[in-house]
């Protein structure tokens, strides 16, 4: 492997794009992966979450390393599970998904599972799994049709996003923003480094023409 080695991100999720570029790692290219994401009989939330993200990773060197150009890359990807005690939320396609569930978070507690696994250039995988607890306020009708016609909840895990409108709905977090948002920065960012990457190289930035 020569030169600098290339990042791939599994996913073509905007939020995940954005909050790697927040701590500036810019990925040589997306190569989201199509699983199944149904989950096994009996499986729990935080397991459900961890092998996603592994599939993911592993699904997208699949086809990356059909690419000279992407054969030695890091490969990054990540899956977010939102749950009632054992009971796993949809990811919302739908009106009814996202009705459902905003009438089971309504005024309670329910915690958020986010993996992120990393595949190295010598093909060594390595993952973690951040859990966040997050409480919602009691939601009134008219914010839930509100929320509901904005479409916000299109694609989400538990069917809101909390940097968005939903974000208004969150009385209490515990645990980790970013990692609620998609992408737990901290635990990416020592994976990468972990292993080799020079993340803080993206950092050196100096401000020219201040005197």
């Amino acid at each position: 492997m020569t030169g600098r080695p290339k990042l791939v991100l599994s996913s073509a999720s905007p939020r995940r794009l954005a909050l790697l570029e927040q701590i500036g790692l810019r990925p040589d290219a997306l190569l989201p992966a199509s699983i199944d994401e149904e989950p096994l009989r009996f499986e729990r939330p935080r397991a459900l979450a961890e092998r996603l993200a592994v599939e993911k990773a592993q699904a997208s060197r699949t086809v990356g390393i059909q690419d000279e150009a992407l054969r030695d890359a890091f490969y990054l990807a990540a899956d977010t599970v939102v749950a009632l005690g054992r009971r796993i939320l949809p990811k919302a396609e739908t009106l009814e998904d996202a009705e459902e569930c905003l009438g089971l978070l309504s005024g309670r507690a329910h915690r958020v599972y986010t993996a992120v696994s990393m595949i190295t250039p010598s093909g060594k995988q390595r993952s973690r799994v951040v859990e966040s607890r997050v409480r919602f306020k009691h939601l009134s009708h008219r914010e839930m049709e509100s929320y509901l016609a904005s479409r916000e909840w299109e694609g989400k895990a538990g069917g809101y996003a909390i940097q968005g409108i939903a974000g208004s709905f969150i009385v209490r977090l515990v645990g980790s923003y970013t990692a609620v948002v998609g992408l737990p920065l901290y635990e990416t960012h020592n994976l990468l480094t972990g292993e080799g990457l020079q993340v803080h190289e993206g950092w050196r930035n100096p401000l020219e023409g201040v005197s």
